[in-house]
């Protein structure tokens, strides 16, 4: 175990310079050029040439690299080219605080909802339950954020106004109910469908027949053994939903007015703000990386069988 956690973390610093690459060559080459969206398309050329000169976007690309990497391992991630003077650094951490509290709700939210649902559709197999839940399941799986999104906003803060139309108040404020919304409808659909059919696959084993033998009430034979057996593989789903957070929050916290990193990687992006890109591109990685192996690690005490080579 020892041996495999230390060839993961030796692989992370590896893995991160690669994405870092890959990441940096399409900023540069890519279509755009935050200069001419920084100054507008009928600037005078002379201007063109001095601020990508001041910027350092006139050097070959590899010296480029070398001096953001060079300066990225001591602490220094460059200055946002929208948000001229701020550092990187101190943008995303004045917001990643706002994304982690709101992804956090989520996979909460995701895990208290889809869990007992998925327990009932299974424990009521082709019932009528069972096919609203399943049906349910599908639609939030099916639906992607951007087409959630307006449907919550148009319900709740327009059709019945009950809920305010968007902006940050704190994690327990009414802004935040409509985001939470949108973010944990696709993984309550995911922990119900997996709920679901890690039960179907658990109540028919010997262990939960001998339980039943034994007299024990259905309830602690669900609870206690068939539910506790099933939630095993479901911790797997941790690591796999730090991804689609991220890309969720791009969407939710632009359409809600959500000052996360979500929203700002968003504007980067159509800005053409290269040094807040890399910087977040590189979080999310280290985020996904570090998820997955926290994952790998719990999924081994929680299951004796498994061994790491």
């Amino acid at each position: 175990m020892i041996a495999y956690l230390v060839r993961r973390l030796l692989w992370l610093p590896v893995l991160l310079i690669a994405i870092s690459l890959i990441t940096y060559a399409l900023g540069l080459y890519g279509p755009g050029d935050p200069v001419q969206v920084m100054l507008g398309r009928r600037t005078n050329p002379e201007v063109v040439a001095r601020l990508r000169h001041e910027l350092g976007l006139d050097r070959p690309f590899l010296v480029q690299y070398a001096d953001y990497l060079w300066k990225a391992l001591h602490g220094d991630l460059g200055e946002s080219f929208k948000y001229r003077g701020q550092p990187v650094a101190r943008l995303i951490a004045s917001r990643l605080w706002v994304s982690v509290q709101l992804n956090a709700l989520v996979l909460v939210l995701g895990a208290l909802v889809g869990v007992p649902l998925g327990v009932i559709a299974a424990l009521k197999r082709n019932s009528w339950l069972d096919y609203v839940v399943v049906s349910g399941t599908v639609a939030g799986i099916s639906l992607p954020t951007f087409v959630i999104a307006p449907m919550v906003m148009w319900l709740f803060a327009y059709r019945l106004r009950l809920l305010p139309t968007g902006g940050w108040e704190g994690l327990f404020s009414r802004r935040i109910i409509m985001p939470a919304i949108v973010l944990s409808t696709g993984y309550i659909a995911v922990f119900v469908r997996q709920t679901r059919a890690q039960m179907l696959e658990v109540i028919g084993q010997d262990y939960v027949r001998t339980a039943r033998a034994k007299g024990l009430t259905e309830q602690m034979v669900i609870i206690g053994h068939a539910l506790r057996n099933a939630l095993i593989p479901l911790f797997t789903l941790f690591g796999l939903m730090v991804g689609g957070l991220v890309e969720g929050t791009f969407i939710t916290e632009t359409v809600f007015g959500i000052p996360g990193i979500g929203r700002l990687g968003f504007e980067s992006f159509f800005a053409r703000d290269y040094p807040v890109i890399m910087a977040l591109t590189l979080l999310v990685a280290l985020s996904f990386t570090l998820a997955n192996l926290f994952v790998d690690i719990g999924y081994r005490f929680l299951d004796p069988r498994i061994r790491y080579q």
